[in-house]
């Protein structure tokens, strides 16, 4: 009671908790390159000044601004390798990945050293699916650095794309090794492990990487697909949705769930998930034939006619797909009125009925003599 009594007390000195405005709490790597915006006005010829303020635009997803003030340093400097290094970078993060690789070779000529470079130019080569030369590079920055995980981890998503998961799995239990709280190492391991038909091992890399992140819509795939795979399909469904709750690109469980949902007969579920499935993978095996029917099902034929147009245009010579382009194109057709159709429109007509004509008159036998 004498604690109760105190606590309700507030002395004179004491002042009420005053909430701060998070709004203007600033900090991280925008704020500070805009906090050089001033000593580079002052300075506009400093180099240093301008690769530090392209490094915090990169590090705060500006490439673009960072490539500004690459080129300006340029202009000052066009000896510095650190500079094309710094717009390799910022090439490979917009995508260009040949000016990418034309600037790494640049800040190779200009004596830019260490594992950093042949790692960016590995991982370019990746992207470009030039498979020999990113396994080249990535070794080459495994004998400056053995140790670097991203190179393993590089190396192993190589032998992935060339089917060689066994390898492929190595390298990636090597780069986990090396850094065991990196995510997205223990998604690439369940999702080969998935693929591979190793569900056991795929729910451990998957339910580790939930653990650490908690916000990972990929994850939640990989652990709903290997409980599919091991004939919890209702189990599996429930991560699917998860994974879209919390990440809406990760198409593969919008595919997933299109399956289930025409496997149960529901076609405004098949039409919800696999038109947002092809929309990011247009290759997904069956999607595009579930969608086209399940369209033609709700009476939505437009939207029908269109995918079955682009079936036979995937398989051109296909008599079924054919035969269904030309039927919905002529339910579609004859539910227009006359000023909107493309084309004429054929009325079926009984045909007359054959008109015979008359066997010709027979001339009549001639009377006998006797009558």
């Amino acid at each position: 009671m004498l604690a109760l009594a105190t606590a309700c007390q507030t002395g004179p000195a004491e002042r009420p908790d005053t909430l701060v405005n998070l709004a203007t709490v600033q900090s991280g790597p925008r704020v500070q390159a805009d906090e050089l915006n001033g000593a580079i006005a002052r300075a506009p010829r400093n180099v240093a000044l301008l690769a530090k303020r392209a490094t915090l635009r990169l590090a705060a997803g500006q490439p673009r601004a960072a490539l500004t003030d690459i080129a300006a340093a340029l202009e000052i400097d066009d000896a510095d390798g650190n500079l094309y290094f710094l717009q390799a970078r910022a090439f490979r993060a917009i995508g260009q990945l040949q000016e990418a690789l034309a600037a790494a070779r640049q800040a190779a000529e200009h004596g830019f050293g260490g594992p950093e470079l042949p790692l960016l130019v590995g991982e370019t080569h990746l992207a470009a699916r030039n498979y020999a030369a990113a396994l080249d590079n990535l070794d080459r920055t495994l004998r400056l650095d053995p140790d670097q995980p991203a190179a393993l981890f590089y190396k192993g998503l190589a032998y992935a794309a060339t089917a060689d998961t066994s390898t492929a799995v190595q390298y990636l239990q090597d780069a986990l090794a090396r850094d065991p709280h990196e995510t997205e190492i223990l998604h690439q391991l369940a999702f080969l492990l998935n693929a591979w038909r190793i569900p056991a091992d795929a729910a451990r890399y998957a339910a580790l990487g939930m653990r650490l992140d908690t916000t990972s819509g990929l994850l939640r795939y990989d652990y709903g697909r290997q409980l599919e795979l091991q004939g919890r399909p209702d189990s599996a469904l429930w991560y699917y949705r998860r994974a879209l709750a919390l990440d809406t690109t990760v198409y593969r469980a919008d595919y997933r769930l299109g399956l289930a949902a025409a496997k149960a007969r529901q076609p405004k579920a098949v039409i919800q998930h696999l038109v947002r499935a092809l929309r990011r993978n247009p290759r997904l095996p069956e999607a595009r034939a579930l969608l086209a029917e399940a369209f033609e099902s709700q009476h939505r034929l437009p939207e029908a006619l269109a995918q079955y147009r682009q079936l036979v245009a995937e398989n051109p010579g296909n008599a079924h797909w054919t035969f269904k382009v030309w039927k919905t194109n002529e339910q579609v057709q004859a539910s227009l009125p006359d000023s909107l159709r493309t084309g004429p429109r054929y009325y079926y007509r009984r045909p007359a009925a054959p008109r015979v004509r008359p066997a010709p008159v027979e001339a009549l036998a001639p009377r006998s003599a006797g009558l």
